[in-house]
């Protein structure tokens, strides 16, 4: 497999410590990312450039769209609703970890019911700590899998019949047979193996629903198709840990990609003065429209 040196277009200039989260808003045309240690949301307009700052006082470990009017996040405290007006945050469901503070949420995405799954993880990183959860639109949270190390990367299939998710402490991507009415999941299976530098992180699906992963450390965006888990595109990239990728834009043909600059110091971020940034690329292919929180 070549790998594509890719020279991405800088669209926000951020130090993000740990830049995660992108997703796209079809409706409103907007991007939503977060900084996971830097405790913000931001929600970024391509047509006037600005890229607004929401505090968020405790770590975010992902944004998503609510389809009655704000956002819903996965916080270190558990799920909370963000009034976009107000920017008044206020907790959905139970923390279903308030009982283990050492640990905190990490990436998820909502699912094709609008349920919003996230997983969490240990601060320190220590493996097997965390667990994948299912906030549904009854605000009812449920465990999914579990033990999790790092709950990273997860998306659908356009036929709704399969979910794939990462766990970046077993740097692999698992499928699982989906249900869309219950949510259930079933017949785990590892359908993709890396073996290479850094971890897999961050994930999006395009419409032939290959699977795009940003790999820390690893200064890439990979696409695999995800049934033979065959690599079908290397995208070398100027930073190193790369965190997500989403498409946007109006014809979802621009992958935005978050990164870290967490622990540079000087030398580091003049070697890569785009960590930390929000950047885009122009793959060759669309994504998917992405789904709100229904509840």
């Amino acid at each position: 497999m070549n790998k594509e040196k890719i020279v991405p277009e800088l669209v926000v200039e951020k130090d993000a410590l740990i830049g995660e989260g992108a997703v796209w808003d079809a409706d409103d045309e907007l991007l939503y990312w977060v900084d996971i240690l830097g405790h913000e949301v931001y929600v970024y307009d391509p047509v006037s450039g600005i890229n607004r700052t929401i505090p968020t006082c405790q770590a975010v470990g992902t944004v998503v769209k609510r389809r009655s009017g704000g956002l819903v996040v996965a916080l270190h405290n558990g799920f909370a609703h963000i009034d976009l007006r107000t920017e008044r945050i206020v907790p959905l469901g139970e923390d279903p970890e308030h009982a283990i503070p050492a640990n905190r949420f990490n990436d998820g995405k909502c699912d094709p019911a609008g349920r919003l799954w996230a997983g969490t993880m240990d601060f320190g990183g220590a493996r097997d700590q965390g667990a994948l959860y299912c906030l549904d639109v009854d605000l009812s949270v449920s465990r999914k899998v579990a033990p999790v190390s790092v709950s990273n990367g997860i998306v659908w299939s356009a036929d709704q019949q399969t979910m794939y998710f990462i766990d970046s402490g077993l740097n692999n991507v698992r499928a699982y047979d989906y249900c869309r009415d219950s949510g259930d999941i079933s017949n785990e299976r590892v359908v993709v193996e890396y073996g290479g530098p850094g971890v897999l992180d961050g994930m999006a699906i395009d419409e032939e629903d290959a699977l795009w992963i940003a790999v820390f450390g690893g200064w890439c965006v990979l696409c695999y198709d995800s049934q033979s888990g065959e690599l079908l595109r290397h995208l070398e990239l100027p930073m190193s840990n790369v965190t997500s990728c989403a498409f946007g834009d109006a014809n979802l043909d621009q992958l935005y990609i978050t990164s870290a600059s967490r622990g540079f110091d000087a030398e580091a971020r003049q070697a890569q003065p785009l960590a930390g940034s929000l950047v885009r690329v122009e793959p060759g292919v669309r994504g998917v429209l992405s789904d709100a929180f229904a509840g």
